[in-house]
């Protein structure tokens, strides 16, 4: 119990304000909720381990929103548990809980910029837990009836949330409603050869208005590995 204290502790003392919210699958789509709503977004990859990806969010108005993160929980089928990085970047630390957020300024009616970062400790560590943290800044776009929306932008962060490999790089996304709120097609890329370097290119079908569940297929810029992305997000917007 003294250290669940100490870690909720520390990661009160420690993290910043952070940056984050919906995802197209790993890049920020730049969507703001409204002022109370709330969003959960749930990702798991599937390769020869299986990934979890937690986002909740929560739209304070005036184009700001906040939440926390749990990413980066790793389960291992073959040895039935799950797995914990706290001592190497050859891969990026977990599992992660963080605290983010997320402003946006608007250029035009379909024009905007969104800046942020989320920031948090690695968990489930016999060591000190160690702090992470990735800002990044977007121009997103959209068409007038809001059915295709891009952006574009750029990051930094540092190895334990990357892995090892360059501290910046780009990143870009896109959603297309084909038949809006029934079929989309959505993709995002993240340059760099670390961890969090990848591509992903998927399809995304509307279980109800509010509820969409995505499946992609996913290829890492380092090694080329593959993976199967499932993705189910509630967003009151």
């Amino acid at each position: 119990m003294k250290r669940i204290y100490t870690l909720l502790l520390g990661w009160l003392c420690f993290s910043q304000v952070a940056f984050s919210q919906q995802t197209y699958f790993n890049v920020p789509s730049s969507d703001i909720l409204d002022k109370h709503n709330v969003a959960v977004q749930q990702q798991v990859n599937i390769s020869e381990s299986i990934r979890s990806s937690t986002t909740v969010n929560y739209g304070l108005g005036r184009e700001w929103e906040i939440g926390f993160n749990v990413y980066n929980l790793d389960f291992q089928p073959g040895e039935h548990r799950i797995v914990a990085n706290d001592s190497t970047t050859e891969k990026a630390f977990s599992p992660l809980v963080m605290l983010n957020a997320q402003k946006a300024f608007s250029i035009t009616d379909h024009v905007g910029l969104a800046i942020g970062m989320q920031s948090g400790l690695n968990v489930l560590t016999h060591r000190q837990p160690q702090w992470v943290g990735f800002a990044y800044g977007n121009v997103a776009a959209s068409s007038a009836d809001d059915h295709y929306k891009f952006s574009a932008g750029s990051y930094v962060a540092n190895a334990r949330y990357l892995g090892d490999g360059p501290s910046a790089g780009f990143q870009t996304g896109f959603d297309a409603g084909i038949f809006y709120q029934k079929l989309h097609l959505l993709g995002d890329w993240i340059s760099g050869p670390h961890d969090f370097g990848q591509l992903v290119l998927g399809m995304e079908v509307y279980l109800g208005k509010h509820v969409p569940l995505a499946i992609g297929w996913q290829r890492a810029n380092k090694n080329g590995a593959q993976a199967v992305v499932l993705q189910l997000t509630y967003t009151p917007n």
